[in-house]
């Protein structure tokens, strides 16, 4: 039996009798030619309602690649990538729109998208103006610069201060201008204007962004290859089950991942031998 987990993240579910929780399921569908990891940008509705029956709480849905190095592409483009597969997919699941545009979340919130995963972080007035009117849920998360500069040499003076005060600042600021704390999750931005040890960092400080819930975007990044030596996406699963563990035995609220069944997998094992 699943049921709320006292003092963690307000999406969190715990199982009973354990003091463990099960972080939700984030599937990854990219509906782009270029996203860093083949297999996210294949299939469309296919690949989701596979992940949709291998225990995907979420789908998230994006038109854009924002892989380092990443060129923009206009609003008209974006919206035709995403907006036919958010109107099928939210038919089955809970899906969010990855977009750094307000046109774009808005334009998937009409066609049943329940959340905005914004990768700039609510920088622009408009997408912050967007959450606050339509009460969605969103995710915000920090990126230093733009996708097309943001790993060139990315530099802190307290990493750790530095992306949690900009979450939790924003998040502030989304309360007391009357949003509902339990639709916000922040995301450190694993890989997003930030060197290996920045990365490392901030999954070892995520409950530092307490109260609000906490999502984790590792899934087959660069800091599995480089701490792994594994410099092809394709084999960097194991790495990526190494960081969801992480997570289950630190409370985060939502994994993004490419690799669904493997994840739920996990999760389901290592709550089993919680019970």
């Amino acid at each position: 039996m699943i049921k709320p987990a006292a003092g963690r993240g307000v999406n969190m579910a715990v199982l009973e009798g354990s003091g463990k929780s099960r972080p939700l399921v984030m599937g990854i569908i990219n509906a782009t030619p270029d996203s860093f990891h083949k297999s996210s940008r294949e299939g469309g509705v296919e690949r989701a309602m596979q992940m949709i029956a291998e225990g995907a709480d979420w789908i998230d849905i994006g038109g854009e690649s924002t892989r380092p190095g990443a060129n923009p592409i206009s609003i008209d483009e974006e919206l035709t990538r995403v907006i036919p597969l958010v109107s099928e997919i939210s038919k089955h699941c809970k899906v969010s729109i990855d977009t750094r545009n307000h046109q774009v979340a808005s334009k998937a919130l009409e066609a049943g998208a329940s959340m905005i995963n914004d990768v700039s972080g609510l920088r622009d007035p408009a997408m912050f103006e967007l959450v606050i009117d339509s009460g969605c849920e969103v995710c915000i998360m920090h990126m230093l610069g733009e996708p097309g500069n943001m790993q060139k040499d990315p530099k802190y003076e307290d990493v750790n201060h530095e992306v949690n005060h900009y979450l939790i600042s924003k998040a502030r600021e989304l309360v007391e201008r009357g949003h509902s704390i339990d639709k916000i999750h922040l995301d450190p931005g694993i890989g997003f204007g930030k060197t290996l040890e920045h990365n490392i960092q901030l999954l070892k400080s995520s409950e530092n962004l307490r109260p609000y819930s906490i999502l984790w975007g590792v899934s087959r990044k660069s800091m599995i290859g480089q701490i792994c030596n594994q410099p092809e996406t394709e084999n960097r699963l194991a790495g990526s089950l190494a960081v969801a563990a992480k997570g289950f035995y630190e409370g985060i609220d939502i994994i993004r991942v490419h690799d669904v069944r493997e994840h739920s997998d996990l999760f389901a094992v290592l709550e089993k031998l919680e019970e």
